[in-house]
């Protein structure tokens, strides 16, 4: 057995969020663990950094691995670190996340184990979990008409549909309600966010997405149904239903993002693996701030984030 080192010099491009149900990547070589520490703290786990082949040129292509709930789903929605995952990822070279969250279901069409690509959300998170590393002492705001990055979303729905009839389907777009938790939902709540328009239901999507995207980090998540929200007749929703369709179609789910890390490999997907769409688009944005009324501290973990970028 190959020894794991525990540090990486070369720059890791592609990251892998896992949540409930994907905690680890099978087939891929593990290469190194790193447990880094950031302004913001740890992160949830340590990184393992994988090796994959490139399609392109066969030569290995590294990818970081990082648990969302922790290497024992210890953390619950609201504890989970996410502007150290951010950060963490950041610093090591990452332009592009692939995120993995189980979700429940807000329309019949989507049935349990099916796979959701969606393209957008709508926050019910309540204030609890730190959102912005823009605070402070320096202000910064972006754009977030779009939550997840439409380049990165082909890819991933072009993959989709080529699994389909081996147990995948896919449906391309959705709206992702994101609730605090960790309870589930009330029928009330969930007949609302149907008549909102709600596909989907997790309590992972932010404020992840929206730190990504403060990093300049091009980020798609992908969504499996697990269940039916309580507004369904089939029954209310229980940890044993979510983890029972998690196990079930745990292989598709492995499946399907080893085509996305297999496609993204190819060299003619650099330019958006290094997301060169977003890059530079922070320097503005967090240029609002004086440089006369930027605290010391605030300074110091944006430099740490983005050295060179507002000096």
């Amino acid at each position: 057995m190959a020894k794991i080192a525990h540090s990486y010099d070369d720059p890791v491009r592609i990251a892998v969020i896992g949540g409930t149900g994907l905690q680890t990547l099978a087939g891929f070589t593990h290469i190194a663990t790193l447990t880094p520490t950031t302004p913001w703290g740890a992160p949830s786990s340590p990184i393992s950094i994988l090796h994959h082949p490139s399609p392109s040129t066969g030569k290995p292509f590294p990818i970081a691995f990082l648990s969302r709930h922790g290497l024992h789903h210890e953390l619950a929605p609201h504890e989970v670190p996410s502007r150290a995952n951010i950060a963490t990822l950041r610093s090591i070279g990452v332009r592009t996340i692939i995120a993995f969250s189980a979700v429940g279901s807000l329309q019949e069409e989507i049935k349990p184990r099916d796979f959701v690509v969606p393209d957008q959300v709508i926050d019910r998170t309540k204030g609890i979990r730190p959102f912005t590393f823009f605070e402070g002492g320096m202000v910064g705001h972006v754009g977030f008409a779009d939550p997840f990055d439409p380049a990165l979303a082909k890819i991933v729905q072009q993959c989709g549909h080529s699994l389909a009839g081996e147990g995948v389907r896919l449906h391309d777009k959705g709206t992702v309600v994101c609730m605090e938790g960790p309870q589930f939902s009330t029928r009330a709540e969930s007949n609302m966010y149907r008549s909102w328009g709600g596909s989907v239901i997790n309590m992972s999507a932010l404020p992840e997405a929206k730190l990504a995207r403060e990093a300049e980090i091009a980020y798609q998540m992908i969504c499996m149904s697990t269940d039916y929200d309580c507004w369904h007749d089939s029954g209310d929703v229980t940890v044993e239903m979510v983890m029972g369709n998690m196990k079930a179609n745990a292989e598709n789910a492995r499946r399907f993002v080893g085509a996305v890390l297999d496609e993204l490999s190819k060299d003619e997907h650099e330019n958006l693996v290094l997301a060169k769409h977003v890059e530079g688009s922070v320097k503005f944005a967090g240029g609002i701030t004086a440089p006369a009324g930027r605290s010391k501290e605030a300074k110091e973990r944006i430099a740490w984030l983005f050295p060179g970028y507002f000096d």
